[in-house]
């Protein structure tokens, strides 16, 4: 398959720097004209979702650890078709990935997959000619990269514009914008990290009204578009894409949680359980008193239950509901936010526990302290969605504990770090149901969503 779009990847030297204010502005801007496809590099949940209430179509992960180099290109070629852009929002700093020696998994490691130009945004508000410098440095790293422009931002006045423009454009690069300072403008936040568009979608319309209209005052768009243009088209092998094709009926119908609390999901994971032939329903844990009628599967993502405990805990339809599911077998897949739900219960920050659904043993216990990182899996047993001695590669965020588990419990994985260490029990396989605080990308082993969607007809 040929794949030809225009495309940009948005990046920066650190996190912090502004590319996603930028990345989602963009998509913002553009979006009044053109058909926009967004695109976050690693596994992160968050930040798609202000893409999508940005452009109106789902935003995907392109994550280079999770999957081979070839399904990353596959993932964007299936997103890209009917669009007429693609903007390709970085994750922390260009360089930064699985270690200081390795690109894998970076931004710059994506750039290259897809052949697609890099404008760095660079926070200049305690420099001037050093922009320049941090400029070259990046633009000299690695010279395979495409890096085609600079956006300032955080800028001072005209003067302090004119300064670093005239530092950057010395090296041949173009400044495509100077953004001012606007302190008030970013993604809404708290201890856990930022909100997702889900959860206020209001604050996120407003946000993303103001980020669209900065950047279409401050950036030279059609400058952007130009560099777009100029990616080259390149190849995907079409036998990555035959897992996603649409299956000829649905053959089952899946509850999938989706609300505030929960709304982690990766998009490809659910388009290959349709592409398996599941008819996916979402649900609210929060809102509805029972599951929808006649689902044969639960499927439980990740999210922020804590922070929604009470409101989950009042809901006692619902916890009811799931209780009643499981004890007719229905298979039930639950991902860290879901696992939570499960327990008997979470223990928030105030020491207050609110009760759980109560199908796992222990109950969840919030710290201050964040466990986040990519995971080496081995299943430990048969399960809904692995065999036996069958390994993937994961990530883990997550600021609890699943305590009080008895010794005997039936793990589902045995986890390290990407380096192979630290090894640990982790998750439960029992049954039909499957938990664990480890995300998978079922577009690593397509076969995932296969075997989850015949569980539910069996």
């Amino acid at each position: 398959m040929r794949v030809e779009i225009p495309r940009l990847v948005i990046a920066a030297p650190a996190s912090g720097c502004g590319k996603s204010t930028v990345a989602t502005g963009l998509m913002a801007a553009l979006s009044t004209t053109y058909t926009v496809q967004g695109f976050k590099v690693g596994p992160d949940y968050i930040d798609p979702t202000y893409h999508t209430a940005a452009t109106g179509r789902a935003s995907r992960n392109l994550d280079s650890w999770m999957l081979s180099h070839d399904q990353v290109k596959a993932t964007f070629a299936r997103a890209v078709v009917g669009a007429d852009l693609a903007i390709i929002e970085g994750v922390m700093g260009l360089f930064d990935g699985y270690d200081g020696r390795s690109e894998s998994g970076s931004t710059a490691q994506v750039a290259k997959l897809l052949q697609a130009p890099v404008i760095l945004v660079l926070d200049v508000r305690r420099m001037a000619r050093s922009a320049g410098a941090m400029a070259l440095g990046y633009r000299d790293f690695d010279p395979h990269l495409d890096l085609a422009g600079v956006i300032c931002n955080q800028v001072g006045s005209e003067r302090h514009a004119r300064s670093v423009t005239e530092a950057v454009e010395a090296l041949g690069l173009p400044v495509l914008g100077c953004i001012p300072r606007s302190e008030g403008l970013k993604i809404p936040e708290r201890h856990l990290g930022l909100h997702t568009a889900i959860e206020r979608p209001r604050e996120a319309k407003a946000f993303l009204e103001r980020a669209g209209e900065l950047i279409a005052r401050h950036v030279d768009l059609d400058g952007l578009l130009a560099i777009a243009r100029r990616a080259p088209a390149f190849t995907v092998d079409e036998t990555l894409l035959a897992p996603y094709e649409p299956a000829p009926r649905r053959i089952v119908r899946l509850a999938v949680a989706r609300d505030e609390a929960f709304c982690f999901y990766y998009e490809d994971n659910l388009d290959l359980l349709r592409a398996a032939g599941a008819e996916i329903v979402f649900f609210s844990p929060l809102h509805d008193t029972a599951l929808p009628e006649g689902v044969a599967g639960l499927y439980l993502g990740g999210g922020y239950p804590e922070l929604y405990a009470g409101e989950l805990a009042r809901n006692e339809a619902m916890r009811v509901a799931i209780r009643k599911a499981h004890r007719a077998e229905m298979p039930t897949y639950a991902e860290c936010g879901g696992l939570m739900f499960l327990t008997q219960g979470i223990v928030d920050l105030e020491g207050q526990r609110h009760p759980g659904v109560g199908l796992l043993p222990g109950y969840s216990q919030m710290h201050r302290r964040l466990k986040m990182g990519y995971r080496l899996v081995r299943a430990c047993r048969d399960s809904l969605l692995l065999r036996r001695g069958e390994q993937m590669r994961g990530h883990e965020f997550h600021y609890s504990d699943w305590v009080a588990r008895p010794p005997e419990l039936s793990h589902a994985y045995e986890i390290t770090s990407r380096r192979g260490e630290e090894a640990r029990l982790e998750g439960v396989a029992q049954g039909n149901l499957l938990a664990s605080y480890i995300h998978l990308h079922f577009g690593a082993r397509p076969s995932l969503a296969a075997r989850f969607v015949q569980a539910c007809i069996q």
